[in-house]
């Protein structure tokens, strides 16, 4: 298995010995370290149980580990006091496979909301929601409802809604898990884009399809351990066969 990337940078995801075991004795994480440099961009792949998903939400606090420390952007996330998560979680997008958009808000009152839950203001809401929707090519949309737009375009507004508050970090759960193969494909571009910008840009997927198109590291896990990082991998590595040297 290849290590992570080496970088003078600091690392702005790192995992230290992390394990996360689950009531009564499932194991879901075992003994994970690796770093993510700024500016990465990374697939995190596995089958389903893996591991991928409590990878993620470890780094949103969404969980903390058993053993170990997960640092994001230099802060242990598992020692941050409850009153210190939304700050934690404003530094970071987060998007999730079903989406997760208000039915009853338009495009742009759902990328708004995200900017209105920390105090700013009119004058920033009117700058920022558009520029977020011209990120993702959805500026034409704004008036629309969720019900009215395609599933890429409802990723395409969570996407934007993660992106508004201009974070460093930006992680997707199964971003196209929804989606067919060219509206994925599609999502995967708008990433990559973003990435391309600045943004580290974490992604949990069983997408080969994603993958394979577009070779970036790639982080497999296999029943809570790391078994795979490639610079720039697929989503699996073939079988050599027998016989057969290179």
């Amino acid at each position: 298995m290849d290590h992570a990337r080496e970088t003078s940078d600091p690392a702005i995801l790192r995992l230290v010995d992390v394990s996360v075991v689950y009531p009564p004795s499932r194991c879901a994480l075992r003994d994970v370290s690796l770093n993510v440099a700024p500016g990465e961009f990374v697939f995190v792949v596995g089958t389903t149980g893996a591991g991928k998903s409590t990878l993620l939400k470890l780094l949103y606090r969404a969980e903390v580990p058993t053993s170990g420390t997960v640092e994001v952007s230099g802060v242990d996330v598992g020692a941050l006091p409850h009153h210190a998560v939304p700050a934690l979680r404003r530094r970071m997008g987060v998007v999730f496979q079903d989406f997760a958009l208000l039915p009853d808000r338009t495009v742009f009152e759902n990328v708004a909301f995200a900017l209105r839950v920390i105090g700013a203001g009119r004058r920033a809401i009117r700058r920022r929601v558009p520029a977020a929707l011209e990120q993702v090519a959805l500026v034409h949309r704004c008036d629309a409802f969720p019900h009215q737009l395609s599933g890429g375009e409802q990723q395409r507004v969570a996407i934007a809604r993660a992106l508004v508050n201009n974070p460093p970090l930006l992680i997707a759960d199964e971003p196209t898990g929804n989606l067919d193969p060219d509206t994925s494909l599609g999502i995967a571009m708008i990433l990559d884009e973003i990435n391309h910008r600045g943004t580290t840009v974490v992604v949990a997927t069983h997408d080969r399809h994603m993958v394979d198109n577009f070779p970036r590291r790639v982080i497999e896990f296999d029943r809570g351990c790391l078994v795979r990082d490639d610079r720039q991998g697929a989503y699996a590595v073939e079988p050599v066969e027998p016989g057969l040297s290179h």
